[in-house]
């Protein structure tokens, strides 16, 4: 007897896949098998009619089912024009929801998709589509725009509304990009025979993520299906208790595996609905956005709670009257409850996890929101781990300031080299561990111990219950004058937690540490109520004497040489951490050219 649609759907329930019994141990959740075709194939099946992405304050939507529609109807365009499993196919958009169909696309019959940060510059994606052997790029009018002359010998996919542009249309702008005819990929046939003929295992590459982290060298990082829907779905029910119809307001950029894996697969594994701003994430369309979206979860970078913290709580803490209130332990508890209900209801009342990633919060930020109980959660990863080695879910009682929660259970962590206070270098090893930095031999034997660990570059501690607290990274651990170990991680902390600091970088000279400190000053003229003007002449004499506040607060050896104001922001990555490298270089070049003069 043929089994009816409903009998169908109701076999894709969660204690199916808890029953799979594999040979490596892993216990499955929400799929059956870790490859991107039983994703699509499942979560179409799972949730059907209901909505999966939208776009705010627009009718364009899509539901699970279209999803996969969609999806099989471009993968068998993709095999018709003649690609094969393992050709690459970069992806280059801002968060839409197209992206996630090009790349469910692309991986359903085994191509690697190429995924460039919309951020990256011309020369840095001509790089990467030059070193990944792309053949094709998924990309929007914006981009295009800019990057237009490293697209010349590639195959030509309009993201916007999944058009394949023939090569012989001239395309001089976005203009004429956005208005060239071309063939709907989502309109051709599904092709299930040939789609059938190509195997896609677990362990094949997925992704070819390339970084451009704070060390400077941009690295092709292979991800595996399994690497990255592992990490997914295991953590589908540790940190928070997800339903399905809950809402997300997506804001990071999807070619981020922070924002891809915890803030795309994980919810649509549980059957979630996600919102696009469809604009950059400015506050005069955030905010009415979290009014009308009211999210359950939402996943930002530090900068952006920083940013509220310091312009909006910080200066209603330091007010003469809460300063009062808060040194009373029972009325301080009150008080800072009081305040985080304030901030939760600017996201709509019913957020239950607010996901910081990406780079490390700021530790009076961290203490704030604990106090607030404002259900924050933490993590630690990186692109190379798919990327969650540890994290804590929301409730007050999962924290503990300083640490960022427990290590994942598939990963195996340990400490190479620990000094006295327990501190070593972090290594891990699980099936989140990428498969190595494409065509990097060299790379991969540096950053892989013989027994398969692989070495993140951070610095970490353990405590007795299995928490892990990062110290710093080894590269900018800096050698003290008689041998010690000096953190530059924590006294950026204690000079960021000063009254109009914006944010500060701590870097080693030959007469001893430097503080670059970046001064609000917006914030120090409408304080001080004087122009700008008077305000940079200020920041100059208030940065000098912040040597004397932060050295009484530091240990002999870690003590600051010499306090500097920043003028310019400070170059950042696509994760908005500072881009260390670049300061002590242009350091040692601002030297040379005052000797020469």
């Amino acid at each position: 007897m043929k089994k009816t649609s409903k009998e169908k759907i109701s076999k894709y329930n969660d204690r199916y896949f808890k029953k799979i019994k594999r040979a490596d141990g892993l216990k499955m959740k929400c799929l059956d098998s870790y490859t991107f075709r039983s994703f699509v194939d499942i979560v179409s099946a799972r949730y059907g009619k209901r909505c999966m992405y939208k776009i705010f304050r627009s009718d364009e939507e899509l539901t699970y089912l279209q999803f996969q529609k969609n999806v099989r109807a471009a993968s068998s365009y993709l095999i018709s024009i003649g690609y094969e499993k393992g050709d690459k196919v970069a992806i280059m958009a801002e968060s839409t929801i197209n992206w996630m169909v090009a790349y469910a696309s692309l991986t359903y019959i085994g191509i690697i998709a190429v995924p460039i940060l919309p951020d990256f510059s011309f020369r840095e994606a001509e790089a990467i589509i030059t070193h990944s052997q792309a053949k094709g790029i998924f990309i929007n009018s914006k981009q295009f725009e800019k990057i237009k002359d490293a697209t010349e010998n590639l195959d030509i996919f309009r993201i916007e509304d999944m058009f394949h542009i023939p090569k012989n249309i001239v395309l001089e702008n976005g203009t004429s990009f956005m208005h060239s005819p071309g063939f709907s990929m989502v309109n051709a046939k599904f092709d299930l025979k040939n789609i059938k003929s190509i195997e896609v295992n677990e362990s094949d590459t997925a992704s070819i993520i390339y970084t451009s982290g704070t060390t400077g060298s941009s690295k092709g990082v292979e991800l595996s299906h399994m690497n990255l829907l592992r990490c997914a779905d295991l953590n589908t029910d540790v940190y928070v208790k997800l339903n399905k119809g809950d809402k997300t307001l997506s804001i990071l950029p999807m070619s981020h595996v922070y924002e891809f894996t915890i803030g795309q697969l994980l919810p649509l594994l549980k059957g979630m609905e996600i919102t696009f701003l469809g604009k950059p994430p400015a506050v005069s369309i955030l905010l009415p956005a979290l009014s009308e979206v009211r999210p359950h979860v939402m996943l930002t970078v530090p900068l952006l709670i920083e940013k509220v913290y310091r312009s909006a709580v910080l200066p209603a803490l330091k007010s003469e009257k809460i300063q009062k209130l808060i040194k009373y332990p029972l009325i301080s508890s009150f008080v800072y409850r009081t305040i985080g209900r304030k901030i939760k209801a600017t996201f709509g009342h019913r957020l239950k996890f607010f996901g910081i990633g990406g780079a490390p919060l700021d530790a009076e930020v961290e203490q704030f929101l604990y106090k607030a109980s404002f259900p924050y959660a933490i993590g630690y990863g990186l692109t190379e781990t798919s990327p969650l080695i540890a994290g804590c879910g929301p409730r007050k009682r999962d924290h503990k300031p300083g640490f960022v929660g427990k290590i994942v259970i598939d990963d195996d962590v340990v400490l190479e080299n620990k000094n006295d206070e327990g501190v070593g270098e972090i290594l891990v090893k699980g099936p989140n561990v990428m498969k190595g930095y494409y065509k990097r031999p060299d790379l991969n034997s540096e950053v892989f111990r013989e027994d398969g660990y692989f070495r993140t570059g951070d610095l970490g501690l353990i405590d007795g219950k299995g928490r892990l607290s990062i110290k710093g990274r080894s590269k900018t651990m800096i050698l003290g004058p008689a041998g010690e170990n000096i953190y530059p991680e924590p006294i950026e902390s204690l000079i960021n937690s000063q009254e109009y600091v914006e944010e500060s970088l701590v870097v080693p000279s030959d007469a001893g540490l430097i503080a670059l400190i970046k001064v609000d000053l917006d914030l120090m003229s409408k304080r001080l109520k004087i122009d700008i003007e008077e305000a940079k002449k200020e920041a100059e004499k208030y940065v000098k004497g912040l040597r004397k506040t932060i050295n009484e607060q530091l240990s002999a050896y870690s003590r600051l040489n010499e306090t500097k104001l920043q003028d310019e922001p400070f170059e950042r990555t696509p994760t908005q951490k500072i881009k260390r490298f670049l300061y002590p270089k242009k350091k040692q070049k601002d030297e040379k050219k005052g000797d020469e003069k």
